[in-house]
């Protein structure tokens, strides 16, 4: 995206489409960060009703996304994720009741004391105000991110991929409609204006109406994001995720870990896309790991010491190279390679994460506490698979992605990580 000759440094024009919708989202953010509770689940209840009642209106608009992207040849694992079926809109409108039931975090006190002098002293949870997402073509983030920033008491602003143009603006239309009908600002919940990438960089040069972006999608999104936007970002980055099988490992157990960490949905970010093995088990492990792989159709780029025991087995294997290392393959392939300890495990790991998600398989209690110890990634699992690393699945009842950076949130971001928090002082008449 910064191949044009405007500098991504530029802020995009007062009267550009992009900063008006900017300029609306502040003041729609403005209403919303004093509503009750009851207010915002109303909205989310009427947004849940009217995509039920407009489902023929939502699938018909998708449809005319569907067919563009099979003209221009586009994978059918993408149009899978593209498509709206009646079944799937009524998951989302699923999806946003089950947010209803959710804690609203806004007011929630994080810590407060009264302090020597006398003076009453508060932490609380505010929104963070005007909220951008920029995503690719997986139109249930439209709906999903707007219930979580509206029950947050945020703005939105919603910036999908063009080949979901059509879908978009039919969900937003039916969230806005809703949201109005609820006597919410309807500028609560917005699509960028406009299909190129000029709103894009406008929306990421917004520094001043617009809080923060989240982009969600693949690593050269992400990385356009971080490296061109004057706008905060969250950086919800790529997942090459690592299981790791130490010495003590139940054997058994470790396939079933692998298996599913690899195979259970192999194009999300929380699939493992590394095996790491200790030399000690390499020979009785790696047999029963390589044929369950090949049942479950991964094929395996493996470095010599697995390729040397892989003679006979039933699984494609190939010859690693470097770039395997660091790829995110999003597929049935995963990398393999035998190590000579914990510690090198930790070592490849600290080298080519993602810092996403990674597990130790093992039965030896000091192994585990050494490797999450040693591990600096968001989620360190001992002897449960990766694909756990989800807000559902810790309980948080949605997300709004998982964040692989340090500042201000890490790992999966529930209701919580969509706030801020502010300082609220009360005295009596005290002077300092």
């Amino acid at each position: 995206m910064s191949s044009d000759s405007t500098s991504p440094l530029t802020a995009p024009s007062p009267d550009s489409p992009v900063y008006q919708a900017a300029r609306r989202a502040r003041a729609a953010a403005a209403e919303l960060a004093p509503l009750p509770r009851a207010a915002k689940d109303a909205a989310l209840l009427a947004i849940a009703d009217a995509l039920q009642a407009r489902t023929d209106e939502i699938v018909k608009a998708n449809a005319e996304d569907v067919a563009r992207a099979r003209a221009a040849g586009t994978a059918e694992s993408i149009v899978d994720r593209l498509t709206l079926t009646p079944e799937r809109v009524l998951a989302i409108a699923s999806d946003v009741r089950d947010v209803v039931a959710l804690p609203d975090p806004v007011g929630e006190v994080v810590r407060g004391s009264t302090l020597p002098n006398g003076i009453d002293l508060r932490q609380v949870r505010v929104p963070l105000g005007v909220v951008g997402i920029i995503y690719e073509a997986r139109p249930n983030v439209t709906v999903d991110a707007a219930a979580l920033c509206l029950k947050s008491g945020n703005a939105v602003l919603l910036r999908g991929s063009s080949s979901a143009y059509r879908s978009n603006t039919a969900l937003v239309e039916v969230v806005r409609d809703a949201v109005a009908g609820a006597g919410l600002p309807a500028d609560a919940v917005q699509l960028v204006p406009g299909e190129s990438r000029d709103s894009v960089r406008e929306l990421m040069r917004a520094r001043g109406l617009v809080d923060v972006l989240i982009p969600r999608g693949g690593a050269s999104l992400i990385r356009t994001v971080v490296e061109e936007s004057t706008v905060p970002v969250i950086e919800t980055g790529t997942g090459n995720c690592h299981v790791y099988v130490d010495a003590d490992a139940d054997l058994g157990t470790a396939v079933e870990i692998l298996v599913n960490s690899k195979a259970q949905r192999p194009s999300v970010c929380n699939a493992a896309e590394t095996l790491l093995v200790h030399r000690d088990v390499a020979g009785s492990f790696l047999p029963e790991a390589l044929a369950a792989l090949a049942r479950a159709g991964v094929t395996v780029h493996a470095d010599e010491r697995v390729l040397a025991l892989a003679e006979g087995s039933p699984a494609t294997v190939v010859p690693a190279t470097e770039e395997d290392w660091e790829t995110e393959y999003l597929s049935y392939d995963i990398a393999a390679a035998v190590v000579d300890s914990l510690d090198e495990a930790v070592a490849h790991i600290r080298r080519w994460s993602s810092g996403h998600t990674e597990a130790i398989v093992t039965g030896s209690q000091a192994a585990a506490r050494r490797f999450t110890q040693l591990v600096d990634s968001t989620t360190v699992a001992v002897n449960a698979s990766t694909r756990f690393t989800d807000g559902g699945q810790f309980g948080f009842g949605a997300e709004i992605g998982i964040s692989t950076q340090k500042l201000h949130a890490r790992g999966p971001m529930g209701l919580p990580e969509l706030t801020s928090t502010k300082y609220i002082v009360t005295g009596d008449g005290h002077t300092r």
